[in-house]
């Protein structure tokens, strides 16, 4: 119902034929008041499986029970991001955007909507990615990368958008709308109560006051560690070792998945078989290190970095059936980012 009339809006608007985008690194100092949890270092998936076992459990609240006390968190680190502006912009004093992904992802997420909200309604946007995530700094998975941490970070990104301090973006902008999805939209929300004027406007996608949902979707994800889901990604397999093993085979990383599948081909195997098993189960997730950009700071995660088991996971917490196309199945669990206890 909402796309057609947007559409139908967007020819009203003066249309811009292109933007103008570029990346940033945000230096930030956070300090923020985190929790003290009494939760073992995990070893391996079963311990990952027994963490989501306590924090769903119907029995008690995990949370209080883990909880030991508080402590100030404080530190620097490094924030990337991407800020866009129409070529043309809209007055004097345009508004910017601050992009926030959810768990799991980074800050690609938001790349559709910046080319509607820039292209055809000459927003300026600044998507980031959170701490932990993707090309920012990674750092303790339980003392540090809990929610007032990342919202600590939001709001000196916010501030810097507000003096005009934020690196390469010579621009004071008085006008800032958060746009968050899921997590990102928690962490927006909670700006916005922790600092009433930090904002000028709230979108939130993926968002709930109701949280009755959330140990269905969480247990769904059936945990691991991420360092042994996507071990060329996130754990401590060298990349180029594994390359050069291929090599001595007589096989590049980029033909690894058609040289795997002619090699099941003289099976019993049908092609749409051999199809889901390089998709859909774990082999899948090893594979999809050999396919992508190696972030070489999210590798070697420790053990607190956690993912989505699988393609299935992944569609069950996030994608309706018959409502979205397989591929985008398929690149997001290729290309999804871990999160944290």
């Amino acid at each position: 119902m909402y796309i057609p009339l947007l559409l139908s809006f967007a020819v009203f608007v003066s249309s811009v034929v292109a933007k103008q985008c570029i990346n940033v690194t945000a230096p930030v100092s956070i300090s923020a008041r985190n929790g003290v949890f009494n939760i073992p270092t995990l070893q391996g998936n079963a311990d990952a499986t027994t963490f989501v076992q306590n924090l769903t459990s119907i029995r008690g609240n995990f949370t209080e029970e883990a909880l030991l006390d508080y402590t100030t968190v404080s530190g620097s680190y490094n924030i990337s991001a991407k800020f866009c502006k129409p070529d043309t912009e809209n007055g004097t004093n345009p508004t910017v955007q601050v992009l926030t992904h959810g768990l799991g992802f980074d800050k690609t997420f938001n790349y559709s909507y910046i080319d509607v909200a820039v292209d055809h309604y000459g927003y300026c946007t600044l998507s980031i990615d959170r701490l932990g995530e993707g090309n920012s700094s990674t750092a303790d998975p339980l003392r540090v990368l809990q929610a007032p941490v990342e919202m600590s970070a939001l709001y000196e990104i916010t501030m810097m958008l507000r003096n005009g301090s934020l690196p390469h973006v010579p621009q004071a902008f008085s006008k800032i709308v958060h746009v968050g999805h899921s997590f990102g939209a928690q962490l927006s929300y909670q700006l916005v109560v922790m600092y009433p004027t930090a904002s000028d406007g709230l979108i939130l996608t993926g968002f709930s006051q109701n949280g009755t949902f959330l140990a269905t979707t969480t247990a769904s994800w059936d945990s691991k560690l991420a360092r042994l889901n996507q071990p060329l990604r996130f754990g401590n397999i060298s990349y180029p070792a594994f390359a050069n093993a291929l090599s001595m085979l007589g096989v590049s990383p980029s033909n690894l998945t058609p040289n795997i599948a002619e090699g099941l081909s003289p099976f019993n195997v049908t092609f749409g078989e051999i199809q889901q098993i390089l998709q859909t189960t774990d082999l899948a997730n090893f594979l999809a290190g050999a396919q992508l950009s190696q972030l070489p700071h999210m590798a070697d995660l420790p053990s607190g970095y956690l993912t989505w088991t699988d393609a299935g996971s992944n569609q069950f917490a996030f994608l309706l059936p018959q409502f979205f196309d397989p591929s985008i199945l398929q690149f997001a669990e290729s290309s999804k980012f871990p999160f944290t206890l």
